[in-house]
């Protein structure tokens, strides 16, 4: 078995000292992607001590995004960013770093058939509707299109692409979505990429096909007010998997804490094991 955990750590410093780690210890997963890691690489390193692999790709925004994929089996290759999808790299803007990076893990001694996972932590901006805002995350969205379908490319290929999309694909996957049908996040236009994801190129969104036709599970509740207590959150944090890996899938868990003192961040892991 191997077992990959997703999770928006709203700040890995603030998530530590929240009990990250003793989560972490306890679900000990092979492969885990964080964003929002708000962080340096020497402080990130200092966190996860030998026998973690760590890629990770800081904002050029002190302070913003920043993802990481960490693994405990060798990894093979990394890949930091988007900006290959544009060769000459000029003018690329700052709020396109710290988004995504990518690993490939050597499953060797692990998997009876293909013998890299590659894994993928990606961190979509959360716009504003109505505002630049929103242009940035639409051609951010763009290049992950493109991106999804590269990787998507090969149909035996084992490939996972998670973490924190900012879009909520259904009304099923955010309790107020009434309130919410002009809101960044729930926009028509943001869920149509997801559609394109899924249905054009074949990506598998794990956590909804086991969890079936039901309300969440949320995986995101704001800090303020009985959004937690009263689980008024939103699915916003993914496990997305080419068929080849999704065949593969045994479970599928969020990671809701027991209480609202219990979280360590506003968001919750996704944790998914597959059968290799």
């Amino acid at each position: 078995m191997l077992t990959v955990a997703t999770v928006n750590v709203n700040g890995i410093r603030a998530a530590v000292k929240r009990g990250m780690l003793d989560w972490l210890a306890d679900r000990a997963p092979d492969v885990l992607l964080l964003q929002e890691v708000r962080a340096s690489d020497e402080i990130l390193d200092g966190f996860f001590p030998e026998g973690w692999h760590v890629a990770h790709q800081a904002s050029d925004l002190k302070g913003r995004a920043g993802v990481a994929a960490l693994s405990r089996l060798p990894v093979t290759a990394v890949r930091v960013g988007l900006e290959h999808l544009h060769p000459d790299g000029a003018g690329e803007p700052a709020v396109d770093t710290g988004r995504w990076v990518e690993v490939d893990v050597d499953l060797e001694g692990r998997s009876a058939g293909a013998s890299t996972l590659t894994a993928v932590s990606a961190y979509i901006h959360s716009g504003t509707a109505g505002t630049p805002k929103m242009d940035e995350k639409y051609a951010y969205l763009e290049k992950v299109t493109a991106r999804l379908g590269e990787l998507a490319a090969d149909p035996e290929r084992l490939a996972v692409v998670a973490g924190d999309l900012n879009i909520a694909h259904h009304e099923a996957d955010l309790k107020n979505w009434r309130g919410n049908k002009k809101a960044a996040g729930f926009l028509p236009e943001e869920r149509a990429y997801l559609d394109r994801w899924f249905d054009d190129l074949g990506w598998v969104d794990l956590g909804r096909r086991l969890a079936g036709d039901v309300e969440g599970p949320y995986t995101w509740w704001s800090w303020r007010g009985q959004a937690f207590v009263n689980d008024s959150g939103w699915r916003i944090d993914y496990q997305l998997t080419t068929p080849a890996l999704a065949a593969r899938a045994k479970s599928v868990d969020v990671d809701r804490a027991a209480t609202y003192e219990a979280r360590f961040s506003d968001h919750a892991p996704v944790v998914a094991t597959y059968d290799l």
